[in-house]
């Protein structure tokens, strides 16, 4: 009776009006109402394109396509020789339309695959066993000049045997630069790996002619991936933000005693955290165990004179690194029953 009511109602005076007038909520109203379900919309027929060929003429374009004649050719190739026959089957479009529908559109030449780069695990345990090296621009005086740094890094003690400014990049300056460091720090046959991304020079023969000679192992980095040769990467960041560092260099002169500047200073009185706190040129050349146990003394003096100010234990300066990885490979927790 009350939606009897309300839907003669709802014509003179709106849903509102009606509901009100019989006393009916306008909300439960709303919501009886709309729990029956929508009408059901009939099913849409497709029109047939009169334009669409046949079943008939599908398979028989099929067939063509596929037959030994053209079955390594591309459609409008075939297309342009039915013509020349005097043979119209379909249009391009309509081959590749028909070819796709069946899963037949594929590259019909041998792909060239390649292996997965292996990634590489490097390991040293003490001064010249890894070294990184990598090269870097700094901006000259002018627009679009550069100048060419190449630095040899020790991983393990985080120390710059060698490293030279030129005005190129190429392979041939990477030779001498790793030839004067492997003299220089008495590198054995055998004793040395040393890592580097896959620049040119990296990976010139020349460069690898070279270590083989020296009987240096060499490592690259794996193709597209940043952070293989982090060390390098470190070292690069650690010289662009010291506050002395210009937006350009005057000169090549002025870039050169910067550089000297600075790995002086990066050798022999850089804290490093990632050795201790200790300076590269101090682990390097196997003086840090004696300074951390100097550094120890004055700890244990210091607890002495105020154990109170010492929470848990007595303090310990800070490690120095046992192994130093490149890519340290991850432990397999998996189990097998």
């Amino acid at each position: 009776m009350i939606d009897q009511a309300v839907a003669e109602l709802q014509a003179v005076v709106g849903v509102r009006g009606a509901c009100a007038a019989v006393g009916e909520v306008q909300a439960r109203w709303y919501r009886r109402h709309r729990q029956s379900p929508p009408p059901r919309r009939p099913e849409r027929v497709p029109a047939v394109q009169p334009r669409a060929l046949s079943e008939v003429e599908r398979k028989e374009l099929r067939r063509v396509l596929n037959s030994p004649e053209h079955v390594d050719e591309a459609p409008a190739t075939v297309y342009a020789k039915l013509l020349d026959q005097g043979v119209y089957l379909a249009s391009v479009p309509t081959m590749y339309r028909v070819l796709r529908q069946h899963d037949e559109v594929h590259e019909r030449r041998r792909q060239a695959t390649h292996p997965a780069a292996k990634k590489p695990e490097l390991l040293a345990t003490k001064p010249n066993q890894v070294y990184s090296w990598d090269i870097t621009k700094l901006l000259g005086p002018a627009k679009w000049t550069w100048f060419y740094l190449y630095v040899i890094l020790d991983i393990y003690s985080r120390y710059v045997p060698g490293w030279m400014l030129a005005h190129a990049e190429n392979a041939h300056l990477a030779e001498v630069l790793l030839a004067d460091t492997t003299t220089k720090q008495h590198i054995t046959v055998g004793q040395l790996t040393i890592h580097a991304d896959r620049g040119s020079p990296m990976t010139a023969k020349p460069v690898a002619f070279l270590l083989a000679e020296l009987g240096v192992t060499k490592s690259h980095s794996r193709p597209h991936v940043s952070n293989d040769n982090p060390y390098s990467e470190s070292q690069f960041r650690t010289m662009k933000y010291r506050p002395t560092f210009p937006d350009r260099f005057g000169s090549f002169q002025d870039a050169h005693a910067f550089c000297g500047r600075f790995f002086r200073w990066y050798n022999d009185e850089h804290r490093h955290s990632g050795i201790g706190f200790h300076t590269p040129a101090d682990v390097h050349h196997g003086r840090a165990e004696l300074l951390r146990a100097q550094r120890a003394d004055v700890l244990s003096a210091a607890y002495a004179a105020h154990p109170e100010r010492f929470v848990g234990k007595p303090p310990e300066p800070p490690s120095l690194p046992t192994a130093v990885w490149i890519n340290e490979p991850k432990e397999d927790t998996t189990t097998t029953q």
